[in-house]
């Protein structure tokens, strides 16, 4: 034998009108707010729906308004990262709280292949989100392009190159850098390396002209390695390959917290001291900066300014309004690891 789940019937405006003793027109009215509705009116229909548990159907609605009031949060990022990373959490955290007191939904699209790219791009067409917060894109993005193709209104957290002219919250990745390694140096260090990470994007990328800028005369390719993303393991194996490049390495600028955990991990099994025999500084100042010992010396970003500014763009742009790019101030936190 068999056995069918059958779905629950919804309850209707009809439902609330019968259980409220009123017309069908009289319930529309107060369900939209409108005037001239009795406050005893609104009462029974304010009791009827709690009666009968109505709740109103949205994608009703938005066949007739070609609203969604949903917000696309497009993440550029492998599954794995999405758990390792805390500013992720914290732009969502931010561009969820500008939404919800604006009425709208964020839903969240992780791209981490490029059929993800594909099923992303298809959704976005399908008129299911009224806009976009794009996060870690890449140089010449193909969701970027296509966003720009629909027409969405969309906003970068970032400020990616090769992408269309959208809106952008975003630091000045290049002076956050220089100013931490500049710091970095005045300590005294001599030898001093970086572990620079994600330079597909505009944040990796600007990070290191930073500490290339910073370093002047004394910037020595032989201690820049590179990998693809901001992970503690590129930190781990980053600061190992430095060390067997320069044994004498006296200092290093990771390109973000989670890199430079790692890489105070390698220093501290390979018997370096931490300051003492190697300073080291991050960028973020996320929970991992906090969780290392010594505690990290870094710049700290706002995540979650960045995440709610850039709802903010769309926002705006939703209201027919120009979106100005917005780059907001870091602040470098000196602790005891440098």
């Amino acid at each position: 034998m068999s056995l069918t789940r059958t779905r629950a019937r919804r309850a209707t405006i009809n439902d609330v009108a019968d259980a409220a003793g009123l017309s069908r027109g009289t319930v529309s009215r107060v369900m939209n707010g409108e005037k001239y509705v009795s406050d005893e009116a609104k009462q029974a229909v304010e009791e009827a729906i709690a009666r009968v548990g109505y709740v109103r159907n949205n994608a009703a609605r938005n066949l007739v308004t070609q609203e969604s009031r949903a917000i696309g949060l497009i993440i550029h990022e492998p599954h794995s990262l999405l758990f390792e990373d805390p500013n992720i959490g914290s732009i969502l955290l931010g561009a969820n709280e500008v939404l919800s007191k604006a009425d709208y939904q964020l839903v969240s699209l992780i791209i981490d292949s490029d059929r993800d790219s594909r099923r992303v791009a298809d959704y976005l067409r399908g008129g299911l989100v009224d806009g976009a917060v794009i996060i870690s894109a890449r140089a010449s993005d193909p969701i970027a392009a296509a966003i720009a193709d629909i027409g969405l209104p969309a906003a970068f957290v970032g400020h990616p190159e090769g992408t269309p002219a959208l809106p952008y919250a975003a630091i000045d990745n290049v002076e956050a850098a220089r100013s931490i390694t500049k710091r970095l140096l005045e300590t005294g260090r001599e030898q001093v390396g970086m572990i620079a990470s994600a330079l597909d994007r505009d944040s990796g990328k600007d990070r290191l002209a930073g500490f290339r800028a910073a370093m002047g005369d004394r910037f020595d390719p032989n201690l820049v390695v590179e990998y693809p993303l901001y992970t503690y393991a590129a930190g781990l194996e980053g600061m190992q390959e430095l060390l067997r490049r320069a044994p004498h390495l006296d200092g290093v600028f990771a390109a973000s917290d989670a890199v430079a955990a790692g890489a105070m991990t390698a220093l501290q099994e390979a018997g370096r001291r931490v300051p003492e025999d190697v300073g080291i500084v991050g960028f973020d100042d996320s929970s991992w900066a906090l969780r290392c010992r010594p505690q990290l010396s870094t710049v700290r970003q706002p995540a979650d300014l960045l995440g709610s500014t850039a709802a903010e763009l769309v926002l705006a742009q939703l209201q027919g309004l120009p979106g100005a790019p917005r780059v907001l101030e870091t602040t470098i936190m000196w602790r005891g690891s440098a």
